[in-house]
């Protein structure tokens, strides 16, 4: 009997949007996708999440320990889903790679960190299956931001041997992966350009108690605003140089009070939703290289017309399609990212790129939450 090559991926990511579970076959060069779930995040666990990672939240260890136990069921929950409607059972399934949820994201600073809940030990005892996660931390611990970390994968099965491309995921945070072809001398770069759907996102939610901006249809009644976008595209982020990654702890609610303050109110609510989608799309355009010939972009983004509209206008000489085009599924790609990542870890390969992540060298990442079967 060949031996398993399928693999679980659990992506929870700054959107708050569901847990995405994916079943993959990861024996040939390309991810055979067998079987997807998503999982909703109950709303009383959003909420707390929502208010954990606002800057001025004053919670309690005890909080945190609950809401670490109550993902780490959820993401078990998520994947037992999985396997009822996959038909494999666990005994076929090598390991689960389980990004986990991010609730703070801190690479700088005389103490770096980043910090994802959702108990893998829960996973693995609730599953029956071996659990890898924690993938950040080792990529810090060598120096490195710890993010973003997909540029690997899409480097290992989405390269082309003659055209440069761009891979861009659009979640809470946009992330942008640059492979060169075989025959350009350029390095591979990857990094976060800034805001993804995470402000549209939260505005939306105060201002119309609506999840997410559907289509970017509210965005598009609006009108774009030169003046705000001055001030928002001014935070020092922006001028950065890679690598480096950010997340909703940077940009938000409080962080658009506080730049714009009496601006904020001064333009209808949609005005300041289309700024904001233009933030996302300006700040993205402004970082793809030169010479890039196709951008494929995967991500709840994807589904955002209004800002696929804005990237075009940006980029009118750099054809985009969606991930789908490559024979992957834009929905999915960053859980079946790491999936591959858990196999990388379960093989004792690297899955850091220093060069996109600033560490001093290649690192094998995650902590193995071993699924030990009873012995008698």
């Amino acid at each position: 009997m060949a031996k398993s090559s399928k693999y679980i991926g659990l992506m929870s990511g700054t959107s708050l949007d569901g847990v995405d579970a994916v079943l993959v076959d990861l024996s040939k060069f390309s991810p055979q996708l067998n079987t997807t779930h998503s999982h909703p995040i109950p709303s009383h666990i959003r909420q707390k999440l929502i208010e954990l990672t606002h800057p001025d939240w004053t919670g309690s260890l005890a909080s945190i320990g609950t809401i670490h136990q109550q993902l780490g069921k959820l993401f078990a929950d998520s994947v037992n889903e999985l396997i009822l409607k996959s038909k494999v059972t666990p005994q076929e399934i090598i390991a689960i790679g389980s990004h986990g949820q991010t609730v703070w994201h801190q690479p700088d600073g005389s103490h770096p960190f980043s910090m994802q809940l959702g108990d893998a030990n829960l996973i693995a005892e609730l599953t029956n299956i071996t659990t890898v996660a924690d993938f950040r931390s080792r990529d810090i611990a060598a120096g490195g931001q710890g993010a973003p970390l997909v540029p690997a994968f899409h480097q290992s099965v989405l390269s082309h041997p003659v055209k440069n491309r761009a891979i861009l995921n659009i979640g809470g945070i946009a992330n942008i992966t640059y492979l060169p072809s075989s025959n350009n001398r350029s390095n591979i770069s990857g990094f976060d350009t800034g805001p993804g759907n995470g402000l549209v996102d939260a505005w939306i939610n105060k201002c119309k108690q609506e999840e997410y901006d559907k289509n970017g249809a509210w965005a598009a009644s609006g009108e774009i605003k030169p003046d705000i976008l001055d001030i928002l595209i001014a935070d020092p982020y922006f001028k950065l140089p890679p690598p480096k990654s950010t997340g909703k702890e940077a940009f938000n609610l409080a962080w658009l009070e506080k730049v714009l303050g009496k601006k904020l109110h001064e333009y209808k609510s949609k005005d300041i939703q289309a700024t904001l989608t233009e933030l996302t799309a300006k700040t993205i355009a402004d970082n793809i290289h030169n010479d890039c010939e196709e951008l494929f972009v995967c991500g709840g983004g994807i589904h955002n017309l209004f800002l696929i509209e804005r990237l075009k206008q940006h980029l009118p000489h750099v054809p985009i399609a969606s991930t789908e085009a490559l024979g992957i599924n834009p929905d999915w790609m960053e859980a079946i990212a790491f999936a591959w990542l858990a196999k990388q870890t379960i093989e004792g390969k690297a899955g850091n790129l220093p060069i996109t992540t600033g560490a001093k060298n290649f690192r094998i990442l995650g902590a193995t939450y071993q699924y030990t079967p009873p012995s008698f």
